[in-house]
Parts: C-alpha cells; structure tokens; sequence
C-alpha cells in the first residue's frame, strides 16, 4: 500500500485532536488524511467530474430538527447527488467543517452521518478542513468520474420525461416542521435521510440518458433548468407525478430537496420495470420533450402552474 492509500501522522493541537476523531469514526474509508491535498486517479478514458455543496445552520436547517448525524447525512446526501445527476462513479469527497463551540461533542454523529452515506455509494473520504465558526457549516466537495458525463444541456425533442422515487415528503416534512408541529413519519424519513440516487444515475447513463437533473430546488424549478440548458420545452402530465401518500401534485411539484433524478431517455426506452425491480423505487414518465427553443414548461391539469422559481440561496 502506498503512502498515499493511507493516513499522515499528524501533530499536537486541537484542530489535529479534532481530525483523529474523525478518523476514528471512518476507520478505513478515509484514505490519505494528513497530506497538503488528495491525489485521486481517475480510469483511462473517463472524465473528472466534481462539485461542492454547503450546508448551513439556520439557512438549511435547525437544529432542533435534525439529530446531528441526520445533518451530516443531508450534507453528503446533496453533494453526492451531484454526481448521481451526471452518472458518475464516486471517487472521492472533502469533508470542510465549520465548527463552533457548541457542536464539537457531536463531531462524532457528525462524521458518522456523512460516513455511512457515502460508504453506501463506495466514495471514500480523501481530505477536508476544520475551523472554528459561529453557526455549523458543512461543505463537501465530491469528486468523480464518467465516460460519458450526462450534462443537463442534453435533452433532445422526443425524449421521454423520467423521474425516480416519489415526490413532496421533504417540502410536506419542512412545512409541519416551519408550523412548529411532528412531520408524518414517512414525510421526516425522505427530509432528514435522503439517498443519493449514484446507482441509478449510472444505470441510467448505460442506458443512453441524453439529460438529468437532480431535484433540489423542486421538480417545476429544476426541470425550468433543464429546458433552458438543452435549448428545448417540457411538456409534463402533472397528473402522473408520482407523489408520496398524503401530498398534493402541486405541493409535490414545489418540494426541494428531494434529490431525486429528473431525466431525459430516448423515445425507445422503455425498461422501467427492471429499473424498479433492480432498485426498489419508481421509474416514472411523466412528459415528453419538444422542440420549442424558448425553455417554456406546459403541465396538464394544472395551467395555473407556467414555472417554478424554486429555492434561490442569495434571495
């Protein structure tokens, strides 16, 4: 095993106190800790794909929402998601954390939050930073790779319309959550514990996706931002969203963080019943692609819904 398969020895202090207790948490799926950077190969013939995302106390969370190893979790689970939308193979994730006073005896749930996510998907943990901070902040950066990268600027008129598993628990979960109340059970599961869909994308890639898009900001928004990359219209049959008991099509079409995969196939696909049976969840048509260039979304059933905005960080 070479040097740069395993941990540095590092020194004294606090800050290197604090990363061994994080080592200690992902044993061996943290590889090379302790060295200026990560050195992360990448197989012939594929291309880097990589992407960061934060996750902020009070701007994404609070904390008397979410158990500590559920908000390391959602940090991975988003950042990760990234990388599902794109049909790329994991290779790596950094791990930057912003740590007031308050938090550091829950750098252990923490850690384990983030390392049980990305173990799932086989994404070893290769570097970061700790520092000190007022609010919890968590931002993973992932790295991966693909032959063929699915750009969400691909979709081509006569596409099918795709998403998987079902929509509106984490927006149902936060509304009851925002009122002060208990979420339903189911509608708090898919809201403190999403999965990165990193299996699905990859096979859905193999399969000749010509456009994904995770669904982050919610399904009306990102598919906005799918339609305007690939230069094309959606048309969408609100009435065939799948949606999670207990949550109306338009609520389902404005839940965020859902991260879940909106994608475009070829006219001719049609293996959605292997896809359910290989993964457990629905592969659901729900629209096709025209060739309008000016990015419009139309949805049946529900014409008083023309776009979304979705969440805007900076609004």
């Amino acid at each position: 095993m070479s040097v740069l398969e395993t941990n540095i020895p590092m020194g004294a202090g606090a800050e290197f106190d604090a990363i061994r207790r994080l080592l200690a948490v992902w044993g061996s799926q943290a590889t090379g800790i302790g060295d200026d950077a990560a050195v992360v190969d990448i197989p012939p013939g594929e291309r880097l794909v990589a992407s960061t995302d934060a996750c902020v106390e009070n701007v994404h969370f609070r904390r008397g929402w979410l158990s500590a190893q559920e908000i390391g979790g959602r940090a991975a689970a988003a950042a990760l998601s990234d990388l599902a939308a794109m049909g790329a193979t994991p290779r790596g994730v950094l791990v930057a954390m912003a740590l007031p006073i308050a938090w550091r005896p829950e750098i252990e749930a923490l850690a384990r939050g983030i390392g049980d996510v990305a173990a799932s998907v086989g994404c070893p943990i290769i570097g970061g930073n700790i520092t000190t901070a007022t609010e919890l902040s968590l931002t993973l950066s992932v790295l991966g790779s693909a032959a063929r990268p699915v750009s969400r600027a691909g979709a081509q008129p006569g596409d099918i319309i795709f998403v998987t598993g079902r929509l509106g628990g984490p927006g149902a979960a936060l509304d009851e959550l925002r009122r002060g109340g208990t979420p339903a059970p189911g509608h708090r599961a898919r809201f403190a514990a999403p999965l990165p869909r990193i299996h699905e994308g990859l096979w859905l890639a193999a399969r000749g996706a010509h456009a994904a898009i995770d669904i982050s900001d919610g399904l009306a928004a990102d598919a906005a931002h799918l339609a305007r990359a690939s230069g094309v219209s959606l048309s969408i049959r609100a009435e065939a969203l799948p949606c999670v008991n207990g949550v109306t099509m338009t609520d389902a079409l404005r839940s965020g963080e859902e991260y879940e995969l909106l994608v475009t196939m070829p006219a001719g696909f049609g293996s959605t019943t292997e896809f359910e049976q290989l993964f457990g969840i629905p592969l659901t048509a729900i629209g096709t692609v025209t060739a309008a260039a000016d990015g419009d979304i139309t949805y049946s059933g529900t014409a008083q819904i023309t776009h979304g905005k979705g969440f805007d960080h900076l609004a």
